[in-house]
């Protein structure tokens, strides 16, 4: 049907130029466009080494590969470059797309798809244009009125939620900026407010609770919002108090290094973004209380801690949801420490599976289980089968400001159809950051859950029931446990040193464990500190503590962002 409405699209009359430009506000990498002049063309976790080969006539080593090419966001990298050699590729591979797939053929005929390449081919089109001759400058145009009239008739047809929003950003960029499809406006106005008040709820979230996604959608809304105010156009009330109610929930997610807690198969954003976001949305910050898209935010000096205090999304179970109910992450200043695994979607279906199991997250998990069936049927870090076990929708939230600190301590039923147990886990940071306290308790409650417990003790021969609580380590610490297994010391770059210590009721160990990332060809190798315990009573607790030994030595380059170039494309 897509196929069927690009190519009669084509009939239509095309535009002639521009009436109006939206500003350009697209971010993009100057090191991945470098690699892609070079002929490094990484997309979807898939690298092609093809120099000097056009880009629509390299091997396609995957759907997803093909799809990100002709959504044209790496249009952004090579404007980022902006050379001669970054330009001519801009344009040697726009005027392929034409010639090969103008005319409605093609996987890049979806919504989303044509939204996000429209986006990108009005925010460069002096990019794009310089140099070009008339013919080029009508192929142009006249592309994007097919694409324009297509998205009027097909974005209804692009899934609810960020494709939607990016076919409809497209529609509302293209109505403004070209001649002759103002009349397509109104009516993508209309339907982004709907959009808004029906996927973005009252807490500024989404559905699939992914903070890297909720970031794009705000990102899109902030870009329409501009447009639509720079052409004299008033965005709908409704669109509007969405950008407001997402704002301070992206400043929750926000880890004290300016990246996004990593969650519901979310990455950290790109460096950069989502500051740049904040400030463009002209939404002042203000304080927040209780969760955000149901995370809770613990923070304190120069370490943030944010953990998942909510059930799986719903109607994630064929998606990307992600068992990490009471998963934390910690940041200390500009340095990860404690991390999850991340999404594996772009290594692959196993890898895609693992990710989203409980021991890829920090975490407690009973072994062989995840603390859902979202998680359930992967490989986990550890390389455990994950069998399945029942969502915990009966999540307990309750935060609480102390003398010293603030704590969180949260509860969920996960493990409570298979094994009758409900975790419970506390977590206090001093009013310095410079500690964190962890309580990890294993609960047995009703009569119902005791017969349960006990048969499943039964069934280990009365040997108990393994649980682990694992921290997963990003991959830039160094970290070593002590002679007597008591302690592990871990080193941040920034010269500060975090101690991990327990209450001796669980074996220590520092085992192997995986980072996962878009951008990067294979997992990045890490390590985990890993608690292992038996649970024999109806009530077991293990507690831990987090300390900072040693504080950063202060110089002008701890205050410098990392590295922009340091993307990993080619490790």
């Amino acid at each position: 049907m897509n196929r069927f409405h690009a190519r009669l699209s084509g009939l239509a009359r095309p535009a002639t130029g521009f009436v109006s430009q939206p500003e350009p506000r697209t971010m993009g990498s100057f090191a991945r466009g470098r690699q892609l002049t070079a002929g490094n063309f990484l997309f979807a976790g898939y690298l092609v080494e093809a120099a000097n080969t056009p880009m629509w006539e390299l091997p396609m080593p995957d759907p997803t590969f093909e799809q990100q090419l002709h959504g044209f966001a790496w249009l952004d990298d090579l404007a980022a470059v902006g050379d001669i050699a970054a330009r001519k590729s801009a344009q040697d591979w726009t005027q392929g797309w034409i010639e090969r797939f103008g005319r409605g053929r093609g996987p890049g005929w979806s919504p989303d798809l044509t939204g996000r390449r429209m986006i990108r081919w009005i925010n460069h089109a002096l990019f794009l244009l310089n140099g070009q001759d008339r013919a080029m400058s009508e192929a142009y145009f006249g592309s994007l009125a097919h694409q324009t009239i297509f998205l009027s008739r097909r974005w209804q047809s692009a899934a609810a939620g960020l494709p939607r929003f990016e076919a409809l950003t497209g529609l509302i960029y293209a109505g403004l900026s070209l001649t002759g499809m103002d009349r397509y406006v109104a009516p993508a106005i209309k339907a982004l407010a709907r959009e808004c008040s029906s996927q973005i709820d009252e807490e500024g979230g989404i559905p699939t609770r992914n903070p890297e996604e909720l970031l794009e959608v705000f990102t899109l809304l902030t870009w329409c919002a501009s447009a639509l105010t720079e052409a004299g156009r008033t965005p709908r009330t409704e669109h509007l108090q969405a950008i407001e109610r997402i704002a301070p929930t992206l400043r929750a997610l926000r880890h004290s290094d300016g990246g996004l807690a990593r969650f519901q198969g979310g990455g950290r954003g790109g460096e950069g973004h989502l500051d740049f976001a904040l400030a463009m949305s002209g939404i002042r910050a203000s304080a927040t209380t209780g969760l955000s898209m149901g995370y809770a935010r613990l923070s304190a000096g120069r370490t943030s801690v944010i953990v998942d205090a909510s059930a799986p999304p719903v109607g994630a179970a064929s998606g990307g949801g992600h068992a990490s109910t009471l998963a934390f992450e910690l940041t200390s200043g500009r340095r990860p420490l404690i991390v999850s695994c991340g999404s594996g979607a772009s290594f692959g279906e196993e890898w895609r599976r693992a990710g989203r199991a409980t021991p890829s997250h920090s975490a407690l998990g009973i072994e062989g289980f995840s603390s859902s069936r979202l998680g359930g049927g992967g490989f986990a870090a550890g390389g455990q089968r994950e069998l399945l076990v029942d969502v915990p929708r009966d999540v307990r939230v309750q935060q609480s400001v102390l003398n010293d600190g603030t704590s969180l301590q949260a509860s969920h039923s996960g493990y409570v159809s298979t094994h009758g147990i409900t975790h419970v886990r506390r977590l206090d940071i001093s009013n310095d950051g410079r500690a964190v306290t962890g309580e990890e308790t294993l609960h047995v409650l009703s009569e119902a859950d005791k017969r349960l417990f006990d048969r499943m003790l039964d069934r280990s021969k009365l040997q108990g029931i393994l649980f682990t609580v694992r921290f997963h380590l990003h991959p830039d610490v160094d970290a070593e446990i002590d002679l007597g297994g008591t302690a592990i010391s871990m080193a941040l770059k920034s010269g500060e040193i975090w101690v991990f210590r327990h209450d001796g009721t669980a074996k220590l160990t520092l085992d192997p464990s995986v980072y996962l990332e878009k951008g990067r060809l294979k997992p990045r190798a890490t390590k985990q500190v890993v608690l292992s315990a038996v649970a024999m009573d109806y009530a077991t607790r293990v507690t831990w503590t987090l300390a900072k030994a040693q504080d950063t030595p202060f110089s002008i380059r701890d205050l410098e962002r990392d590295d922009p170039d340091d993307t990993g494309l080619i490790t």
